[in-house]
């Protein structure tokens, strides 16, 4: 690893072999997906990091907030063993992180940990 790397990047992968982060992403526009990428570089070399970038959701759960042209995305990781593993990423609708964002964020977790 890279000296100045402070976190390997890592996509959640599914038994079958999905990355259900990696297929989200390939499903949003050029600029969507280069300013969520600059983010995830962001934590990636700054580690640990807070507010606005990064926010705890708790049980070890974090994510990372981009401001997209006209919305908000997250992605939910965790970090273990120098590395940040992208569970679940989402576009932001409401206030407050929806529970069934974070329930199937926390499965998969379970399952990485």
């Amino acid at each position: 690893m890279d000296r100045d790397v402070r976190l390997e990047v890592f996509f959640y992968r599914e038994t079958s072999g999905r990355e259900p982060v990696r297929e989200w992403l390939r499903g949003l526009n050029k600029e969507a997906k280069k300013t969520i990428g600059e983010d995830i570089k962001t934590v990636q070399f700054g580690w640990p990091l807070g507010m606005p970038l990064v926010r705890s959701l708790g049980g070890g759960l974090w994510e990372a907030r981009s401001n997209l042209e006209n919305t908000i995305a997250r992605v939910i990781f965790v970090v273990a063993r120098g590395q940040m593993i992208l569970l679940h990423g989402f576009i932001k609708k409401t206030r407050a992180t929806p529970k069934a964002e974070l329930d199937l964020a926390r499965k998969r977790a379970a399952k990485v940990l």
